[in-house]
């Protein structure tokens, strides 16, 4: 009976809120509204990633988009039931726009909005062939000199970039850009996805060979096709190589490998670009509508500049191009760096029985990946999750509808719990002298990630060599590398074979900058980052990530990438935006960022 009110109840609300919506009633709307409220808009209402803090946000803009978007038909989701916690309900809901069809999750707070979140679903008319709709396959009949589906993907391949052009162009042939091209293929837009490596995969195949995911496999699931039941927790770094190549085949993907982008540029006037290849030694040009920029979230390999570098007479190179421990048993080993690359590589070369060194230059905060697998993800990505009827999808969701202003609220006592269950750890930690901290507010890991992409590691083992003494540990900065090793500031040599530099990476625009020039890589601003004036995240606020799955201030110009979670999640409203350009629909975008930083 219960649910059945709440259910009315909810209903009733939506109702009203959809009849102000459909009158124009602005007023009304806001008032339906608490005064600390958050609307989240992914593609739907705003055609960006946007979110509205505050009523006065949330009037400003219905003012610019209620004409243009006309909504209608808000109803609590098929299938599914509010429930009602501590004062709050809350209500997965379906409505839809003049142009497409939108899913979301409303949250109640004493009869008012406290949080909303819309999200673009499907674009009417232009849905994807799925269910019902799918393809038939078969060419039931007879017909003289028909091509068979393996001669047409054949002629599509070998045409597509010569004889006709893709509508994208995504450069980075990664998670990122392989799960945007398949969102785009089943969206029938003409994509080339370029990869400098011989093989899909090899990004991955290519690191260290001890690299392993270290997010849980429900988190980590690729669009439209999951990975099996008896899929690892945490997946070797070549399994997902192969993994990777494997979905570009199945998915049809028009993926070149061996190929380099060499410039790119914009004319104004026909709207397109020119983008010049390199094709496995073959100069190709390129003239799509919308470039993306999928060379990953990281951006550009941040190599330091320290004092004699030239002088060194061993082996020295960024974390990104590790070889492996293999080469280097019995060797004196120097990594720069603490955080989730350095720790990896660490532990690689200390079962090879390398004599090493971690030199901690800045804090790092560490969680255990068991306790984080419980108490942080086991709510949403997990096989009790699944088994309690929570999809990926549905995660997905749950975890986009936290606005990121309050976000951090619900993090810190997820971190506190962790602190507390692994207490002894983190004391032996800090007796081992390792510098720690819990995120400048401790919120912990991912909003250190949403805020900076770095600066922590999930511990699979290398944390207890450290206490254990096995792996050294320096504090300090490095003032300059001589012959045979490092000096720190404090004065210490530390002898080496071997210097990693594990040293992270710079912004995506890096990337920009090399295709297009310094000037187009300003015009769009610093990437990633929430501008939360924490370490290495300046303000102003921007309540999203800079430049991400959104248009950016160079018209045409996307960037996409991110863990293989957000790869996901948001290729859906990245494809969207770039289908309806293809098909002439309306996009007037609402709160187009301002650039704050270059770099």
């Amino acid at each position: 009976m219960l649910d059945t009110t709440v259910a009315d109840q909810t209903q009733e609300f939506l109702d009203r809120f959809g009849e102000a919506l459909a009158q124009g009633d602005i007023a009304a709307a806001k008032e339906m509204f608490l005064d600390d409220c958050y609307w989240r808009d992914l593609v739907t209402f705003t055609w960006n990633i946007k979110t509205v803090e505050g009523k006065d946000q949330v009037e400003d803009m219905l003012r610019h988009q209620l004409d243009t978007t006309r909504p209608s038909g808000w109803k609590i989701a098929d299938g599914e039931v509010p429930t009602e916690e501590d004062g709050v309900t809350t209500a997965w809901i379906q409505f839809e726009t003049e142009v497409a069809r939108g899913y979301g999750l409303v949250r109640l707070k004493d009869g008012r909005i406290w949080t909303l979140l819309t999200t673009m679903s499907e674009l009417k008319g232009h849905e994807e062939p799925k269910g019902f709709a799918r393809p038939l396959g078969a060419k039931h009949g007879v017909g003289k000199q028909r091509p068979t589906w393996k001669e047409e993907r054949e002629k599509e391949a070998a045409e597509l970039g010569y004889k006709t052009q893709p509508y994208c162009l995504i450069i980075g042939g990664g998670q990122g850009g392989i799960a945007l091209g398949a969102r785009l293929r089943q969206l029938g837009v003409p994509t080339i996805i370029v990869e400098r490596n011989e093989r899909p995969g090899d990004s991955w195949r290519k690191r260290y060979k001890s690299l392993c995911l270290h997010d849980p496999v429900w988190y980590d699931h690729l669009p439209y096709i999951k990975f099996p039941e008896n899929w690892p927790v945490f997946s070797p770094k070549d399994k997902i190589g192969d993994w990777l190549e494997m979905y570009t085949k199945v998915m049809e993907l028009n993926y070149w490998t061996r190929t380099t982008a060499k410039s790119a540029s914009y004319d104004e006037t026909t709207k397109e670009w020119t983008v010049v290849v390199d094709r496995d030694g073959e100069e190709v040009v390129l003239k799509p509508k919308q470039l993306v920029m999928a060379t990953g979230m990281s951006g550009k390999a941040r190599m330091p500049d320290f004092p004699g570098m030239e002088k060194f007479r061993g082996d020295q190179h960024h974390s990104s191009k590790h070889p492996g421990p293999d080469r280097y048993e019995g060797k004196k080993a120097v990594i720069i760096g603490s955080n989730n690359s350095a720790h990896d590589i660490a532990a690689a070369l200390w079962e090879h029985d390398a004599d090493l060194t971690m030199v901690q230059r800045s804090s790092t905060h560490i969680v255990r990946s068991e306790t984080l697998m419980d108490v942080g993800l086991g709510a949403l990505y997990s096989e009790q999750a699944v088994a309690a009827g929570v999809t990926t999808e549905k995660a997905d969701l749950i975890f986009a509808s936290l606005p990121y202003r309050i976000l951090p609220d619900f993090q810190i006592p997820l971190y506190e719990e962790m602190k507390k269950r692994d207490a002894d750890f983190y004391a032996g930690l800090e007796k081992a002298g390792f510098w720690l901290d819990w995120g400048d507010d401790g919120s912990g890991l991912f909003m250190k990630y949403l805020r900076r992409g770095s600066g922590y590691y999930i511990d699979i083992g290398a944390s207890q060599l450290i206490i254990d003494g096995e792996i050294k540990l320096k504090r300090g900065q490095v003032v300059e590398v001589v012959e045979d090793g490092v000096i720190l500031d404090s004065g210490d040599k530390l002898e080496a074979d071997l210097i990693v530099y594990a040293t992270g990476y710079n912004s995506m625009n890096g990337w920009v900058a090399d295709l297009c020039g310094q000037a187009m890589a300003d015009r769009v601003g610093k990437v990633w980052g929430l501008g939360s004036d924490t370490t290495k995240d300046p303000g102003p606020w921007e309540g999203e990530q800079r430049n991400m799955w959104k248009p950016t201030r160079k018209e045409a110009l996307w960037f996409h990438g991110g863990n293989l979670h957000q790869s996901r999640h948001y290729s859906q409203y990245l494809s969207l935006q770039i289908k309806a350009r293809m098909e002439g629909i309306d996009t007037p975008v609402y709160g187009l960022q301002e650039v704050h930083h270059l770099s």
